[in-house]
């Protein structure tokens, strides 16, 4: 309850509004969040998911987590520490998360970074591959001034031409800094 206040309050007086939702039958998703360009992105991005009600759970760095002055707003809002230092089982302990009975909504960025990348993460397609999700396209507009899901992508298993179709998606989407988003998701092996 607190956390929906908050959020409505953030976008109140910044004068952003959230657009588009997951429908009400897709209990269990991975989805995705673009561009990420900004640490901005973090507000507004947790303020409409507090405004929405949704059970997400997202991956950050674990160097959040570390100070305790501040490491409960990331376990609050859904964070999920992630040491990048280090091989893991990321992708077989959110497969358990997931094939839990509680509704779940795993949120990736798919650039993995604020910086300008060539080639998009894949984990999240991953996951939902094996996982056999939809992936909800989620979004920041700062033109518009907007944030929410644009539509629930099917992935058919076929990476690159999916990760084609899904950029296309966001080619409308204004970043906050539209020079540190490309299209180019594939890169080069």
């Amino acid at each position: 309850m607190i956390g929906k206040l908050l959020g409505k309050l953030i976008f109140a007086v910044s004068g952003w509004k959230i657009s588009g939702e997951i429908p009400k039958e897709v209990e269990k998703c991975v989805a995705i969040g673009a561009p990420h360009t900004s640490n901005w992105d973090f507000i507004f991005t947790v303020s409409a998911l507090k405004i929405y009600g949704y059970p997400a759970k997202y991956l950050i760095k674990d160097v959040f987590f570390k100070n305790p002055l501040y490491s409960w707003i990331f376990y609050w809002t859904g964070g999920i520490p992630v040491d990048r230092s280090k091989s893991n089982n990321l992708t077989g302990e959110l497969k358990k998360m997931i094939e839990g009975n509680k509704p779940v909504y795993i949120l990736f960025s798919p650039e993995g970074t604020r910086k300008k990348v060539t080639k998009w993460k894949s984990g999240f397609y991953h996951v939902a591959i094996d996982c056999k999700l939809p992936i909800a396209l989620g979004f920041l507009d700062y033109k518009k001034k907007e944030a929410g899901f644009m539509k629930m992508f099917q992935p058919t298993g076929n990476k690159d031409a999916d990760l084609v179709s899904i950029v296309e998606c966001y080619r409308d989407v204004t970043a906050c800094n539209p020079e540190k988003f490309s299209f180019d998701v594939l890169g080069k092996d």
